[in-house]
């Protein structure tokens, strides 16, 4: 078994605010609402999941959009 950490998931969105629920389910957590700062993104204090506004994208490795529908 591998003791390596995968690192967050990033989630790139078009608006300012988001809602996270940590997928739901069963690894899920309580609904949240949060606002993208300054930077343009935003962690979850629960699952670390983190948003960046498109316009922030090119500042991350793997760009690759992912809708924000599908968090």
């Amino acid at each position: 078994m591998s003791d390596i950490i995968p690192p967050p998931e990033v989630i790139y969105v078009d608006g300012h605010k988001v809602a996270c629920n940590g997928g739901g389910g069963a690894l899920g957590h309580p609904l949240v609402y949060l606002e993208l700062g300054g930077e343009g993104t935003v962690e979850c204090g629960y699952c670390d999941r983190k948003f960046v506004h498109k316009d922030h994208a090119h500042e991350y490795e793997n760009p690759a959009p992912r809708p924000e529908g599908d968090h």
